[in-house]
C-alpha cells in the first residue's frame, strides 16, 4: 500500500519542464491582504475618524512606473467603516512611511510637515552655496552671530536664575555629605553601645546563676518535707467543705441570722409574784382553783422554741 503523505514525486524519464504551460497573470493584479491602518485618518465623504491600528481586509497592488532605488511601491485599497467609501494610500520607502493618496486626510502630521519644511530649506541653501562663494560667507557669518546671541541669552538666563535662587549647590552637596557621614557614625556608635550592653547583661546573668547555685548548695534543707501519698486525697472528708460553702452562699444572699441569746430578748418574761400567806393558799386550794403560774406562759415558751429551732436549722 502506498504512502499517504508522499514527499518524493515520480518524474518519468521523458519529463520536460519547458512543456508545462505557464499561467499568464496581469502585472497589475490585486491580492487580498489583512493589514492595519498605518496612521490616523478622516474620511472625506462622511467625516468618520479611523484610528491607527484598525484592521482591514485590503486589496494590494504594485504601482506601475514607480520605483525607489529598485524597491517597488505598493498601493492599498480599504473601505471606510461607516460609509464604505474607498480610501487608498501608498508606501513611501524614501521616508520609511506611508502617503495618503485618495479618499481621506491624514491627521496629526504637523511634525512631519515641519521636518519636510526643514529639509526643503536645507536643500535650497545647499543649491545656493554650490555656485556662489559669497553666499557661503554670508551664511557662515549669520550662523556665528546667531550662535553668539544664543550663548548670550543663555548666560543671561543663568545669571537671572542665580539672582532669584541664591542657592550654592556645592555647599548643599557638601552639607549633605557631612550629614550622611555623621549619621553613619551615630549608627556605628549605637551599634557598639548595644553590643556592649548585651554582653554585660549576659555576663551579669551568668554571675547571678553561679551565685544562686552556690547559695543553694551551701544552705542545708532545715524543714523536712511531709511525705504525702497519692491516695491521701481520697481519705479526706469532703462534707465539711460542702457545708461551709453552703453557709457562705446563704450568708451572701440572705444575711447572717442572729444567735439564740438575741432572739430570747424578744420575749418578755413576767416577774414572779410575792408569796401569799398559808391561809390564803389553803383557801384557794380548797376552793379548787388552779394555782397561778409563776414562770413564763406556755405560748411565749412555744414561740421561743420555734425561733430557736429555726436558728438551729439555719446554722446547719
Amino acid at each position: 500500500m502506498s504512502e499517504r503523505k508522499v514527499l518524493n514525486k515520480y518524474y518519468p524519464p521523458d519529463f520536460d519542464p519547458a512543456k508545462i504551460p505557464k499561467l499568464k497573470l496581469p502585472k497589475d493584479r490585486q491580492y487580498v491582504v489583512r493589514l492595519m491602518a498605518p496612521f490616523n485618518m478622516r474620511c472625506k465623504t462622511c467625516g468618520e475618524y479611523i484610528y491607527k491600528g484598525k484592521k482591514f481586509n485590503a486589496r494590494k497592488e504594485t504601482v506601475q512606473n514607480e520605483v525607489y532605488l529598485g524597491l517597488p511601491i505598493f498601493r492599498f485599497y480599504i473601505k471606510c467603516t461607516r460609509c464604505l467609501a474607498e480610501i487608498t494610500f501608498k508606501t513611501d520607502p524614501e521616508n520609511t512611511d506611508y502617503t495618503m493618496e485618495h479618499g481621506a486626510t491624514r491627521n496629526f502630521q504637523a511634525e512631519k510637515l515641519l521636518e519636510e519644511e526643514e529639509k526643503r530649506m536645507q536643500k535650497e541653501r545647499e543649491e545656493e552655496e554650490l555656485n556662489n562663494p559669497m553666499k557661503v560667507l554670508e551664511n557662515r557669518t549669520k550662523d556665528s552671530k546667531l550662535e553668539m546671541e544664543v550663548l548670550e541669552n543663555l548666560q543671561e538666563l543663568k545669571e537671572l536664575n542665580q539672582r532669584q535662587a541664591n542657592v550654592d549647590f556645592e555647599a548643599m552637596l557638601r552639607q549633605y555629605k557631612e550629614y550622611e557621614e555623621e549619621q553613619k557614625r551615630r549608627e556605628q556608635e549605637e551599634d557598639e553601645q548595644e553590643m556592649k550592653a548585651m554582653l554585660e547583661e549576659v555576663q551579669n546573668r551568668r554571675l547571678l546563676v553561679d551565685s544562686d547555685s552556690d547559695e543553694e548548695a551551701a544552705k542545708p534543707s532545715t524543714k523536712p518535707r511531709a511525705k504525702t501519698k497519692p491516695t491521701d486525697i481520697l481519705q479526706e472528708d469532703p462534707q465539711p467543705q460542702i457545708k461551709k460553702q453552703k453557709t457562705e452562699s446563704w450568708e451572701r444572699s440572705v444575711g447572717k441570722l442572729s444567735s439564740r441569746t438575741q432572739l430570747a430578748g424578744l420575749v418578755a418574761v413576767r416577774k414572779p409574784k410575792p408569796p401569799s400567806t398559808p391561809a390564803n393558799s389553803t383557801e384557794s386550794h380548797g376552793a379548787g382553783s388552779i394555782p397561778p403560774a409563776t414562770g413564763p406562759s406556755s405560748s411565749s415558751l412555744g414561740l421561743l422554741g420555734t425561733y430557736s429551732d429555726s436558728e438551729d436549722g439555719a446554722s446547719d
